[in-house]
């Protein structure tokens, strides 16, 4: 795909994941929107994966530590047909897969998350056994701004530099709002670039709803013996006015009303891109 037709399945992938939230009554919003152009740009662009394979032992790997965004996930792998399309009508029902946090019982999915702080530590490790196997597979998660207080991200940070692994992509989607406010109010992060450099990544920041600078930035070469951090710079709610920048749709269903004005906006979205 150009990167025309990456904005454009980005904005069917909030859609997608903005319907399913509505009709389930559930769903962490703010954050499934924020992240939503970065998933697109990794699973049209950059990973090596294999809907009719999903164990392929060639494959990519990716981690979705901010567990709660799982939405814009299952869109996509039910796009890219991993699962079929109607199971997404299942979300947070009783007895279903999509549960509303990743689950490995689904295609696709590599780990269960949730827990915040875990996904980098998993990806690590992932890495880690990767290059003791002498293999070239890379692994890539997605945290969330807000799990940064965790002390376990601060372990893998160190440990992933001590072991120079160049195939392990950290993206952080750099909302500045969490569940309890600004991210900088409850722990204050910055600078935040700084920090990761202290620790021995090499460090990218970018604006994370931008597709052409997530496409470039996916295509560089690593650098070589260190680990990649992209601060990726994104708007929660993203793609509906209503919802941009406001804490309280960390986790939050739109009435029919909203739902309605979403629909239009990332429909016109779609069309303009």
């Amino acid at each position: 795909m150009n990167v025309h037709e990456l904005r454009k399945k980005a904005a069917g992938i909030r859609r997608a994941l903005l319907t399913m939230i509505f009709n389930a009554k559930a769903g962490h919003t703010g954050g499934a929107l924020s992240s939503a152009d970065i998933l697109t740009a990794l699973y049209y662009d950059t990973l090596r994966v294999d809907p009719a394979n999903p164990e392929w032992d060639g494959r990519d790997y990716f981690v979705m530590s901010k567990g709660h965004s799982v939405e814009g996930l299952f869109c996509i792998l039910a796009d890219r047909g991993f699962i079929d399309r109607a199971e997404l009508d299942t979300f947070c029902r009783f007895g279903t897969r999509l549960i509303d946090h990743p689950n490995n019982k689904v295609p696709g999915i590599e780990m269960n998350t949730g827990a915040l702080g875990h996904g980098l530590p998993i990806a690590t490790g992932m890495a880690k056994g990767l290059k003791m196997s002498g293999k070239t597979n890379r692994v890539f998660t997605i945290m969330g701004d807000g799990e940064l207080a965790e002390g376990s991200i601060w372990e893998a940070a160190m440990a992933a530099s001590h072991y120079k692994l160049d195939n392990l992509t950290a993206i952080i989607d750099r909302n500045h709002l969490q569940i309890s406010g600004d991210t900088e109010n409850v722990m204050a992060q910055e600078p935040l670039a700084d920090r990761w450099r202290a620790f021995g990544w090499h460090v990218v920041e970018l604006d994370g709803n931008d597709m052409d600078a997530l496409v470039a930035e996916f295509h560089q070469e690593p650098v070589i013996g260190k680990p990649r951090m992209i601060i990726a710079h994104t708007v929660k709610g993203k793609g509906v006015k209503e919802m941009e920048n406001i804490a309280k749709w960390h986790h939050g269903v739109p009435n029919e009303e909203l739902f309605a004005s979403a629909m239009a906006q990332l429909e016109e979205q779609e069309r303009s891109a």
